[in-house]
């Protein structure tokens, strides 16, 4: 037998339960997978909330890392033994093995252990989607991510370095801002203290920045409207504050012709070729040294209550694991 959480109904973190399950046999196209890390993500709370509905009962969590165990049938470019990692879904992935479908893993280089696969695969596939594919940051660009200390904004900080923009960032504590700093953000903005928008204008000699992503969402909506340059690009990405509330898209065109756009990484990674090309761009630039993963956190899967507690608190920088 194996463990996993599962729950039953939505709501906090104390409807997440440890569960005894069978250990699983791949059907055609599927690998079974043993866990050695497993990644920590807002989108959890979402789904344990109910604000990204579920069927229940249900498992959680959309990424791990770990060794391949067996493979159904038709199942061919892997083999028992091989480092994996995914993201995406569908959800399970809190649990010490499981089944997925193979065409979803990505083999690990040998450079990326396990735990950093499992921390970073989520986040750094949608920190490539938007800088690469969403909007394609060019070298000199000043652009702006919101909670530049979190797990996608510490990675996006750095590769956006790596591509030769200027980057500013949001956060609410000097500790934070501090480790935006390390990470190579170039201005630091306490979005708690300061006005957002009219400090980026201070910053860009008044023109405002050519992109801004955001993860926080309803707090935070408008501070990037404002902070925007004539045709600049809003990439509104998550809803870590709350959902944002509907506007009148003519408040587009009165703030500068702006662009707007709500991608998620499912659409980018639908088709096996894109993934694969995203999961290149991402191993390429931790490989290098250009980006480094800040495992800041490390909880036991069976207390992931107690992780999203915290998560939710807005304790954690960086990335975090859950260990099975």
């Amino acid at each position: 037998m194996s463990f996993a959480i599962r729950f039953e109904r939505t709501g906090g973190p104390e409807v997440m339960n440890w569960e005894e399950v069978p250990i699983s046999v791949p059907a055609a196209g599927e690998a079974r997978v043993r866990h050695v890390a497993v990644g920590l993500n807002y989108i959890d709370i979402y789904h344990r909330t109910g604000l990204y509905p579920l069927p229940l009962p249900s498992g959680l969590g959309l990424e791990a890392a770990g060794v391949v165990e067996a493979v159904g049938e038709g199942v061919t470019d892997l083999q028992p033994g091989d480092r994996v990692a995914y993201a995406g879904g569908p959800v399970g992935a809190y649990s010490q093995q499981r089944c997925i479908a193979a065409d979803r893993l990505l083999k690990l280089p040998e450079a990326i252990s396990c735990e950093t696969g499992a921390a970073m695969m989520l986040q750094g596939l949608t920190t490539a989607y938007l800088l690469r594919r969403t909007y394609r940051v060019q070298p000199g660009e000043t652009i702006l991510i919101h909670a530049v200390a979190g797990g996608v904004g510490l990675i996006a900080c750095q590769w956006a370095k790596a591509l030769g923009a200027t980057v500013i960032g949001t956060t609410a504590s000097a500790e934070k801002a501090a480790l935006a700093r390390a990470h190579g953000c170039d201005a630091v903005i306490d979005y708690s203290q300061e006005d957002v928008a009219r400090r980026v204008r201070e910053l860009t000699g008044g023109e405002g920045v050519s992109v801004v992503y955001d993860g926080v969402g309803k707090d935070t909506f408008a501070a990037s409207l404002d902070s925007l340059r004539t045709c600049g690009m809003l990439v509104s990405f998550g809803n870590a504050s709350g959902a944002v509330p509907p506007f009148d898209p003519l408040l587009l065109s009165q703030k500068g012709s702006l662009f707007l756009t709500r991608p998620t990484l499912m659409h980018y990674t639908a088709k096996r070729s894109d993934l694969e090309a995203l999961a290149a761009d991402l191993f390429a630039v931790v490989s290098a040294g250009l980006v480094k993963i800040e495992i800041n956190q490390r909880y036991p899967l069976a207390e992931v209550a107690q992780a999203h507690r915290d998560l939710e608190a807005r304790k954690h920088t960086g990335s975090t694991i859950l260990l099975p």
